[in-house]
């Protein structure tokens, strides 16, 4: 292979893998000429490759630059950035993702967080270096400050399209996000039960997600305008890593002072009604219990769990369509879901 064509295929590859992203000059023949051990002329040739390929473009006393990638030079992969894979909801949100990127003939690679933030680190780290078309992802810990917004942006200066799900960075601006109305879940929930004739409500929040403020800012919002605002020992809070600790008979005892409880979703309205039930304390005649996601999980409890549901909408399915409308350099916003009660047995 001749010496220019062999400058280009590897300024090429580096365009490719984004190690030379979209927008950014690169060096200067001069440069290029030490880099290679080349003649001027011989790099001169390599770049009229990638020209003509319409992947740089020369301007006059300004150099090359790296093109903006065409519907051709598409890669045909998508990032999909979710904090559990197998786990719980998430199965349903990424099924419904992958078959719309799959009808639009696009490949998800999967990444799974466990929401952490180290692991969430690894894995854009190595997206740096992958031909992607879009990302799709679950932020890590949203409620906290993050480490790693400064990868989300290295992958936005190179015109990477970014969607988020279920969340979103409030430090990160110019994204979009798609998200449930939690704060109008949490409102809707307490305003369920106090039609019930419950006045005192307790709740079990996340504290390392935004989900699980927003939806503790519904709840006590809604207790606020009624008047009913309780001590704040009967709430709750939680993290990813003590979720499994706070299952005692202590928090059963402790709920059991109140007439009816909101949990963060069906998760931990699953788990804490065995637990009640094991205390001698009736669901739903001693406590009601309510939550968030309408899941399998409502339907497999002991007493079905009264929960709020998306209906027939799927945050993966919209979230999927607004990064391939991003994609397509079209038009897309930030999408807020609302939830829709479907009272069973746990509130009656």
């Amino acid at each position: 292979m001749p010496k220019y064509q062999r400058i280009a295929s590897e300024l090429r590859e580096e365009i490719k893998t984004g190690l030379l992203p979209p927008g950014q000059m690169l060096p200067t023949e001069e440069q290029l000429t030490l880099r290679f051990s080349a003649s001027r002329q011989t790099v001169r040739q390599a770049l009229s490759i990638l020209v003509d390929e319409g992947l740089i473009s020369k301007q006059r006393g300004s150099g090359s630059r790296v093109c903006a990638p065409t519907a051709a030079q598409k890669s045909g992969n998508i990032a999909v950035i979710a904090t559990y894979i197998s786990d719980y909801i998430f199965p349903g949100i990424l099924r419904e993702a992958q078959s719309v990127f799959a009808a639009n003939q696009y490949s998800a690679i999967l990444s799974a967080t466990r929401n952490s933030v180290y692991n969430e680190r690894t894995i854009l780290t190595g997206l740096l270096n992958k031909p992607i078309d879009g990302i799709l992802v679950e932020g890590t810990k949203t409620a906290l400050p993050n480490p790693n917004l400064d990868l989300y942006r290295k992958l936005m200066e190179r015109n990477i399209p970014i969607v988020f799900f279920n969340g979103f960075y409030a430090d990160l601006d110019g994204t979009i996000s798609v998200y449930a109305d939690n704060f109008g879940g949490g409102y809707t929930l307490v305003q369920h039960l106090l039609g019930k004739g419950h006045t005192s409500i307790a709740g079990i929040f996340k504290s390392d997600d935004i989900q699980g403020h927003e939806r503790y800012s519904g709840y006590i919002t809604a207790l606020r305008d009624a008047e009913r605002l309780i001590a704040d020992s009967s709430v709750f809070w939680y993290t990813t890593e003590s979720r499994d600790e706070i299952f005692t008979e202590e928090l059963a005892k402790r709920i059991s002072e109140c007439s009816a409880v909101v949990c963060y979703n069906d998760e931990i309205a699953f788990r804490l009604i065995p637990l009640l039930l094991s205390c001698g304390i009736r669901v739903p005649e001693d406590v009601a219990v309510v939550s968030f996601d309408n899941s399998a999980l409502s339907e497999l409890s002991p007493v079905k769990i009264t929960s709020l549901s998306y209906g027939e909408q799927n945050i993966g399915h919209v979230a999927a369509e607004t990064l391939l409308a991003r994609i397509a350099g079209s038009a897309a916003q930030s999408q807020s879901l609302r939830w829709t009660l479907m009272e069973k047995e746990s509130s009656k």
